[in-house]
């Protein structure tokens, strides 16, 4: 075996380092999904405080997780977080409203 078999199989000169892809020259590649979940969230958190509906409430709170796991760091955090703490209060506020367990709602 010679010297430069040692070394390795690559070639230093064609390795190129990855770039992942602008988001504004192709807005197809950004994933609506946060955004769509932190909108459900907020809805269902109204409803949950204005209807006292318990699982709406939930459903709220079940929203905002998935808005949070699939957002990105670069995204705002102040609105999911205020989506967060508003799912939170509708499961609060319902539960000191009615401390009964919750009916299922058919």
């Amino acid at each position: 075996m010679s010297a430069n078999n040692m070394s390795g199989p690559q070639r230093v000169n064609k390795i190129i380092r990855y770039k992942p892809p602008s988001t504004e020259a192709n807005p197809i590649l950004e994933d609506p999904t946060p955004d769509y979940m932190n909108l459900l969230g907020m809805i269902f958190s109204m409803c949950g405080l204005m209807l006292k509906l318990k699982w709406c409430a939930w459903i709220a709170v079940y929203c905002s997780f998935i808005s949070f796991a699939n957002s990105r760091s670069s995204e705002d955090t102040k609105q999911m977080m205020s989506s967060f703490m508003l799912s939170i209060s509708a499961v609060v506020m319902s539960y000191l409203q009615n401390p009964q367990p919750m009916s299922p709602p058919w």
